[in-house]
């Protein structure tokens, strides 16, 4: 895959080389509300482990609004954050604009139709943002050493892509419902 030269709208990376901070792109409070949003959906789970998926579900709608014709997909860990992310909706819609398109959320779970190299491309992307990537958070779908209440898991063919409408959710590994 070939990883995107220009530079993509939206605020330029550190001139000092330094990677981007996730938490610059949306209020504190806005972060904190979403973080909560994330624990309340996963009773148990520690604060830090919630702002870790928060920060990268901003990285993957960041990225994913810059790339718009790159196919995208999250790990099932921050596909939580980004359902959290979504739930703001006011929040969401400014984050996608300030980058790019909209990019609209196509829910699927079938592990079995897991491509593992959508996720390498997806950090490529990332990085390409100008954002590290914290690589503990993306696993397969069936690694449950983080365990998370996101059943949604993406295919090669049902990726996210932004798009001007919704379109319904993937139905097989060949194509669209």
């Amino acid at each position: 895959m070939s990883v995107p030269t220009e530079r993509p709208p939206g605020p330029m990376p550190p001139s000092d080389g330094g990677m981007r901070d996730p938490r610059d792109y949306i209020d504190p409070r806005d972060f904190a509300s979403v973080v909560h949003t994330v624990l309340d959906n996963n009773p148990g789970m520690e604060g830090r482990q919630a702002t870790r998926i928060t920060c990268e579900a901003i990285k993957f709608v960041v990225a994913g609004a810059m790339f718009p014709e790159h196919a995208m997909a999250p790990s099932r860990i921050v596909d939580e954050g980004w359902h959290a992310l979504i739930v703001h909706t006011e929040l969401y819609a400014r984050l996608c604009a300030k980058f790019g398109p909209f990019v609209h959320h196509t829910p699927g779970y079938n592990p079995m139709f897991f491509d593992p190299p959508i996720l390498d491309r997806t950090e490529e992307l990332i990085r390409a943002a100008g954002f590290e990537v914290d690589e503990e958070l993306w696993v397969g779908p069936t690694d449950d050493r983080i365990p998370v209440a996101a059943n949604c898991q993406h295919s090669p063919n049902c990726q996210i892509r932004p798009m001007p409408k919704p379109e319904k959710p993937c139905t097989s590994p060949g194509g669209r419902a």
